[in-house]
């Protein structure tokens, strides 16, 4: 086995998930590369087992696991183990991604252990919980990006429902104004889900498609998307939030949420465990997603990042397993990317260059060891930087 030289850079070989929802030409678009005629939806860069990173010829997993120190550095491998905290992505979502939500750790560790002690394989397609780690998560805009998260609050949705002008809505709408607001989602959340509702949810699908103005048209385009799916009346009890470029919003552990449009660098912990309950063709869990997702109603949770340093955006999340650096790169700046810190560096667009070695354009990514000395940054084009969210 390659045994790469872990003080320098190390450049990164990255996967792309073909999801149904991703765009055939956004990310060829964006990094310049011919489309395949298959979705692109997400290019991946870390060390999950499930599509590990290539890092000098070596899955990054298996280089962390030999090397824990060398990779993470000493308080990072102190805190989370032998395992890089953190996954990057680029999302290019053409449809609406699944109505979800996401464990906590105790949740996770629980759920992961159940499935285990069944035999349920890992990639058996009526696996829930992929990994024992809870998935808080951060996207940052690249292009206009909408979506849903977390529930609005239940007198304003039932002037939504109101707005539909069915009479079969009316207990749900009832409910939502009369009932505390965490029971009147919970029941209201369930009804919508539950296969008696059916003939009503025709009703309400059939309504938003002829919406063509105002709040609902985002639903009305859900409902498009995936017609006849349990989860479009759902969709209907969640906040729709739109970001700018470079705006970011995050999300943790039992917000139910679901993206619908548009290019994002997304950070998360290193899982993949995801609890859906509708707008999806995979494995759809129901009574585990009740179990876990929060009533209570929220906004949307969005990070405004710190530019102490011009050129450069922080944004940091209250979570410690990630943080996330934007540079606007220009030929007049240099920076100075933090030794002992294990970091993944994307440039998104322009080319960027890290020392000595060879220029990242479009696309490409590298890995920094912790062990690297600080490594200078230089270029003209945008770049992302992951780390954990609590050192570096």
């Amino acid at each position: 086995m390659p045994h790469p030289d872990l003080t320098t850079p190390l450049r990164l070989v990255t996967a792309i998930r073909p999801y149904d929802w991703g765009s055939v030409t956004a990310l060829p678009e964006l990094f310049g590369t011919e489309p395949t005629g298959e979705p692109q939806a997400e290019l991946w860069m870390g060390a999950h087992p499930g599509a590990p990173s290539l890092a000098g010829g070596v899955p990054l997993n298996e280089l962390i696991a030999r090397e824990p120190a060398a990779t993470l550095g000493e308080r990072t491998a102190g805190r989370f183990g032998a395992a890089l905290p953190y996954l990057l992505k680029v999302l290019a979502i053409e449809r609406p991604l699944s109505l979800q939500v996401h464990p906590t750790t105790e949740q996770a560790r629980a759920g992961y252990a159940a499935e285990e002690a069944r035999g349920i394989p890992l990639d058996a397609f009526a696996r829930t919980y992929k990994d024992a780690s809870h998935k808080p998560e951060m996207v940052c805009a690249v292009t206009p990006f909408h979506g849903l998260c977390g529930f609005r609050d239940p007198a304003a949705t039932a002037g939504l429902l109101d707005g539909l002008g069915l009479p079969g809505l009316r207990p749900w709408i009832d409910t939502l104004r009369t009932a505390p607001p965490d029971q009147a989602l919970r029941e209201v959340f369930a009804a919508m889900l539950d296969d008696a509702a059916r003939p009503l949810r025709a009703e309400v699908e059939r309504a938003l498609l002829d919406v063509r103005e105002g709040e609902l048209v985002a639903y009305g385009d859900i409902a498009r998307a995936y017609p006849g799916d349990a989860g479009i009346a759902a969709a209907l009890l969640l906040n729709h939030v739109s970001l700018r470029p470079g705006e970011a919003l995050y999300l943790g552990a039992g917000v139910p949420h679901a993206y619908l449009g548009g290019i994002g660098v997304e950070i998360m912990a290193n899982s993949d465990n995801v609890l859906r309950c509708g707008l999806t063709s995979k494995h759809v869990d129901v009574a585990e997603l009740m179990r876990v997702v929060g009533f209570t109603p929220s906004e949307p949770h969005l990070v405004e990042p710190s530019h102490d340093v011009p050129g450069a955006y922080d944004y940091r999340p209250p979570v410690a397993e990630f943080a996330l650096t934007r540079y606007e790169l220009t030929d007049d700046e240099t920076y100075a990317l933090p030794a002992g810190v294990p970091q993944i560096v994307l440039c998104l667009d322009g080319e960027a260059r890290l020392g000595d070695e060879p220029a990242l354009r479009p696309g490409q990514s590298a890995f920094v060891p912790a062990g690297a000395a600080p490594v200078p940054l230089t270029g003209k084009g945008t770049l992302y930087r992951a780390q954990p969210g609590d050192v570096g």
